[in-house]
């Protein structure tokens, strides 16, 4: 039976100021991994190995989801960390006017149940995953990054469709390949 690496999200792709922070993150010398400004992406639900029998039925779910939901705006705005700033995994933009995003995805997150995923234990958090933290080398120099963008309105954006992607796994980063679209 044949697998993919997939997940449901709303792609947002690169915009001035994530490719100005990300040169910043990318200077400040410490050992971090970021992601492609191309790939970059609202994650609703991370399905992991997935049949590909299922993607039909994970379609359907995802049009079900936002039936009846018309394009809305949301504001990308300031930067923060993930746990803590104490211990630092992932670099996030925030995502203001996010309310309708958490609708959509606990929708699906219920109805994925109905096939075999588990439920999410935690609260879903609207954000934007630019970099990930793979040591603590210049933690301080990545925090004072972060306090500078931390109010910042990076840009407003319009939402009108949901994917699922695949994810292929290679030496050089992730590869995105979009299976579905819901409008």
């Amino acid at each position: 039976m044949t697998r993919v690496r997939g997940f449901i999200a709303i792609d947002i792709g690169a915009f001035p100021k994530l490719m100005e922070i990300e040169k910043e993150i990318m200077n400040a010398g410490a050992n971090v991994k970021l992601v492609e400004p191309g790939n970059i992406h609202i994650t609703l639900k991370f399905l992991g190995d997935t049949e590909e029998t299922k993607i039909d039925e994970i379609e359907n779910i995802i049009k079900n989801s936002v039936n009846n939901v018309s394009p809305f705006k949301i504001q990308l705005l300031g930067t923060g960390v993930f746990p803590n700033s104490s211990y630092i995994k992932v670099i996030w933009i925030g995502i203001k006017q996010g309310e309708q995003i958490g609708i959509i995805a606990d929708k699906i997150d219920e109805q994925l149940t109905k096939i075999g995923f588990e439920r999410e234990k935690r609260k879903f958090s609207p954000h934007l995953t630019i970099a990930r933290v793979k040591t603590a080398n210049n933690k301080e120099k990545l925090m004072q990054i972060v306090e500078k963008y931390r109010d910042l309105e990076f840009k407003n954006i319009e939402i009108d469709n949901i994917r699922l992607k695949k994810s292929e796994l290679t030496p050089k980063g992730p590869i995105y390949t979009t299976l579905v679209k819901s409008k």
